[in-house]
């Protein structure tokens, strides 16, 4: 590791997380691990050419899988995920009248960024700070990806500051604001979201979250970024410049092997 990385990196571990009241009930759930399956070694022969998807992507479900980022790329304390962090029922799971910031909180709990469903999507925990890292390779067009990109961009705008309320009646007072990204991919859209929150028991909270989306030719990926706390962006800008490397790794080796 270069000594730019370790001072990066000892910076990251020196920015601690804001301790709110209240913030315990609202962690990581921790169910069982699941078994992780056995990575596919073996390569498509030169005549096995995967066709065009219908979303445009020329990559075959595994290549998909391999453009993932995992917690080696990112490094200690990255863990892979044990489970959904109970913030996103407890926060993002919640309801406005803020025109389109309605969207907004719809896509962030559903995992929607780029407009539909991910292809496929790996969660990753920080075991230090407890935030947790969701990431996605998308399943449209690129035509599609640029109009959700485009809509993205919209929300500092757009939502710059609105009132939600949970299921359970907790008002938040949410503000999103625009995020600088690697210069990384063909279009990319970077935004910085936090969500306060005063419960009826008088307990805060803070959630923060950084969202990134980027597409890389006919493929495109999405992220979030979120934790109880201060969620320090040395993570977000590193998983954005990994994961734009990694799907672009991974369709060169597919050019290669058709």
């Amino acid at each position: 590791m270069t000594p730019a990385a370790i001072s990066r990196r000892a910076l990251f571990l020196a920015v601690g997380l804001v301790t709110l009241s209240g913030c315990a009930t609202l962690g990581l759930e921790h169910p069982a691990t699941a078994p992780t399956p056995t990575p596919t070694i073996d390569r498509p022969t030169p005549t096995a050419k995967a066709p065009n998807r219908a979303d445009g992507s020329t990559l075959s479900d595994t290549q998909a899988r391999e453009a993932l980022i995992t917690e080696t790329d990112l490094g200690p304390p990255w863990t892979a995920t044990r489970g959904a962090a109970t913030w996103r029922d407890g926060l993002l799971k919640a309801s406005t009248s803020a025109g389109d910031c309605q969207r907004l909180l719809d896509a962030l709990y559903d995992d929607e960024l780029l407009g539909g469903p991910p292809r496929v999507a790996v969660g990753l925990d920080d075991t230090d700070t407890g935030a947790q890292i969701r990431f996605q390779i998308g399943a449209r067009r690129p035509a599609d990806v640029d109009g959700a990109l485009a809509w993205l961009g919209g929300m500092p705008s757009q939502c710059a500051r609105f009132t939600a309320t949970t299921e359970t009646g907790t008002l938040e007072d949410i503000q999103v604001t625009d995020a600088p990204l690697p210069d990384v991919g063909d279009v990319r859209q970077g935004l910085h979201i936090t969500l306060a929150a005063l419960t009826r028991d008088g307990d805060q909270l803070l959630l923060t979250m950084d969202v990134a989306a980027v597409r890389v030719g006919t493929d495109a990926f999405a992220l979030t970024n979120g934790g109880l706390g201060d969620v320090p962006n040395d993570a977000t800008q590193a998983a954005v410049q990994l994961g734009a490397l990694r799907l672009a790794d991974v369709r060169k080796q597919g050019r290669v092997q058709v």
